[in-house]
């Protein structure tokens, strides 16, 4: 064969793979809204949030503010983890504890606030140790 020839024959068999491949695709798109069109219609379900599915107990799921309780027992869990492990960030304190750090951030602003707990750093580089007493002294004003 010539390197026309073989050009020619070899341009054929792709024509007509490309035809074949073609068809089928057409059929099995015909196939598939067929199958759709007949199944009839479909119910939806409405879609529920993932922090509803995976709720956990039913204090996650009630809305509203923490009793003042629920936060001493979280003041008191952080604490004691940070009189034990001094000058870790608060996600390190809530990854130990077990809680989200949106959870966490009430009761630790309490205990810095009566001095608790003291800060060094800022934002999310604050590292969090014991503080010195729970009374709250007054700032000396300079004359």
């Amino acid at each position: 064969m010539t390197d026309r020839n073989l050009d020619r024959e070899i341009q054929t068999r792709i024509d007509t793979f490309l035809h074949e491949l073609s068809t089928l695709v057409k059929e099995a798109a015909l196939n598939s809204v067929q199958r759709a069109l007949s199944a009839g219609p479909r119910v939806r379900r409405a879609r529920t949030s993932a922090r509803r599915r995976s709720a956990g107990p039913a204090r996650s799921r009630r809305r509203g503010r923490r009793s003042s309780a629920e936060v001493e027992a979280i003041a008191a869990k952080v604490l004691t983890h940070v009189g034990s492990n001094p000058g870790q960030r608060l996600e390190e304190i809530g990854v130990v504890l077990g809680t989200p750090t949106r959870i966490l951030k009430r009761p630790v602003a309490k205990l810095v606030k009566v001095r608790k707990l003291r800060t060094t750093g800022q934002r999310r580089g604050m590292r969090y140790f014991r503080g010195r007493s729970g009374r709250v002294r007054a700032r000396r004003r300079k004359a």
